[in-house]
């Protein structure tokens, strides 16, 4: 095995965020189109919530949560779990939540002989265990560390260190990335390699982490 590997926050990192995805949704739920107006990174104007979420007032479960309930009640339903939205708003083609530059980069980063492994806060409790298994390249990973299971949520310094437990890797050969600020700085507290990732730009965070690993 090669002594290399990339881990990645999987919602918003390997994924679509749900903003950038809102006429998908609208169509998905037969709403007018138009009707989700709330854009979190991509204009925070539109979204008092995610400022507030940015701010660390409410937490990223909190946040989505708040959305779950909202768009649920737009539908006449009471959703009470953030995969019954991500679920009936993509639908069951999960190919519609991968990011493209996600795949590009997974691609080279595998045919490169580095290693994959995921850390999220969220991935089963937010898309739930079948969507996970449909999931185009998850195969490819063969590390998943996720909080739903462990419950130790990013930035605690013992999730960072039980990827690495399980890559049985040093961290200064392991390249980080998320798109939340407070896990890059927990990633840093551990002294484990790290890419901000910002989602209005995914090629160049992905460029940014794929030279770090000498590709």
């Amino acid at each position: 095995m090669t002594g290399r590997a990339l881990i990645l926050d999987f919602g918003g990192v390997v994924t679509r965020t749900l903003f950038e995805t809102h006429d998908v949704t609208e169509r998905a739920l037969g709403l007018t189109p138009g009707s989700l107006t709330w854009r979190g990174p991509f204009d925070p104007a539109t979204d008092p919530v995610w400022v507030s979420m940015q701010k660390r007032e409410i937490t990223e479960r909190d946040y989505w949560m708040t959305r779950t309930r909202e768009v649920g009640r737009l539908v006449g339903e009471e959703w009470v779990d953030m995969k019954t939205f991500v679920q009936r708003a993509r639908g069951a083609d999960a190919e519609l939540a991968l990011r493209p530059e996600a795949r590009d980069a997974i691609l080279k980063a595998k045919e490169a002989g580095i290693r994959l492994a995921i850390l999220s806060n969220e991935l089963d409790l937010f898309y739930g265990v079948e969507f996970r298994k449909r999931f185009p390249l998850i195969d490819l990973f063969e590390i998943i560390v996720d909080a739903t299971y462990t419950k130790i949520l990013k930035p605690d310094p013992r999730a960072y260190e039980l990827a690495l437990s399980e890559l049985d890797l040093p961290r200064e050969a392991c390249v980080f990335v998320d798109d939340q600020k407070k896990n890059i700085e927990g990633a840093e507290a551990v002294k484990l390699p790290c890419v901000h990732f910002d989602v209005t730009r995914p090629a160049e965070g992905y460029a940014t982490a794929l030279t770090m690993l000498g590709l």
